[in-house]
């Protein structure tokens, strides 16, 4: 047989680091996000003074979409296109993920033609089943379970306007949801207190968000749970919410609307933060429910900022995945 058959080659270059995915927050160390948050400020630089940093020149991202979204489509792919390199994007339309073909195979082709695929599901076992196939870095856009792209830009958000966020006091308000689970695996890698404050019933699962090995449980000062969400907020750096009822969930709409009501951030609770404190929110918002528009759109609200940043360190991350640290 021609050697030509023998064997086929890895779609990785020779030098590439061994191939890692994003698939939770808690997949890097400190160290690693450090580094990411620096080169991520670092590539922002770029872009705001329209110098080229074109690093992953001919290099091409699949993102798959069976979760729609706007700021995670425009962030990777603007972002990708600014690297210098290439966007095929798939919707639940295009893609067979688990339906007429299995996830596994999927992965098998869709990573022998990319460099690099960014996934938005609902389980997060389809996303994890996905990279044990595939030959290329996997990201999460986001799961039903964790939402560490979102994190780690408002992380960098916050590095941004306040400085380092190790010690600080982090207030979630609504949901035990993707976000919160999130949440609670960054407190525990970066050093930082989280305040959780759900409705009954709507709590963060812990056994979800302590699932990695790296984030080396709860520490007693990262994480504590409020039932009045106005004590949550007290003398907190950062406020941050999401919208109370989460894709996938639209069934329970009007029961969350009633079981939520007291957990709209408004003013009252930005005023027990910490004068100089920050509210974020992921959006897409609906004023009058989760948040006050007063807060969304006052003074301490950084969203417009969170949103952009998606891109800039969605950037460092993908630049580490597929070239590692850069000097």
């Amino acid at each position: 047989m021609s050697s030509l058959y023998a064997g086929v080659p890895s779609t990785q270059p020779q030098g590439a680091p061994p191939v890692r995915h994003y698939l939770q927050f808690s997949d890097f160390s400190a160290d690693e996000y450090q580094y990411l948050l620096e080169r991520s400020a670092f590539i922002k630089q770029k872009f705001k003074t329209f110098t080229r940093h074109h690093t992953l020149v001919d290099r091409t991202l699949a993102m798959i979409f069976e979760k729609a979204s706007t700021r995670t489509r425009v962030s990777f792919e603007a972002g990708m296109y600014q690297m210098g390199g290439s966007v095929v994007h798939l919707t639940t339309g295009d893609s067979q993920l688990g339906r007429a073909e299995p996830i596994e195979d999927s992965a098998r082709v869709i990573s022998r033609m990319t460099d690099i695929v960014m996934i938005r599901t609902y389980e997060q076992s389809k996303l994890e089943r996905f990279a044990q196939y595939s030959r290329v870095p996997v990201i999460n856009g986001l799961t039903n379970e964790f939402h560490p792209c979102q994190i780690l830009a408002d992380i960098f958000t916050y590095i941004e306007h306040r400085g380092s966020i190790a010690g600080k006091t982090v207030a979630w308000v609504g949901d035990g949801n993707n976000m919160a689970n999130t949440w609670l695996q960054a407190a525990a890698i970066l050093g930082f207190h989280l305040r959780v404050s759900t409705p009954s019933g709507y709590g963060v699962n812990e056994a979800i968000a302590k699932t990695s090995t790296n984030a080396g449980g709860m520490g007693a000062g990262s994480y504590q749970t409020y039932s009045n969400p106005l004590e949550a907020c007290a003398g907190a750096d950062l406020v941050t919410t999401d919208v109370w009822t989460s894709m996938g969930f639209e069934a329970e709409n009007e029961t969350r609307r009633q079981a939520f009501a007291a957990w709209c951030v408004d003013t009252r609770m930005m005023a027990a933060a910490k004068p100089d404190a920050l509210f974020m929110h992921c959006l897409p918002a609906h004023r009058g429910e989760e948040v006050q528009a007063e807060v969304i759109d006052g003074p301490q609200s950084v969203v417009w900022d969170e949103a952009e940043n998606r891109m800039h360190v969605q950037k460092a991350l993908m630049e580490y995945l597929l070239l590692g640290r850069q000097e």
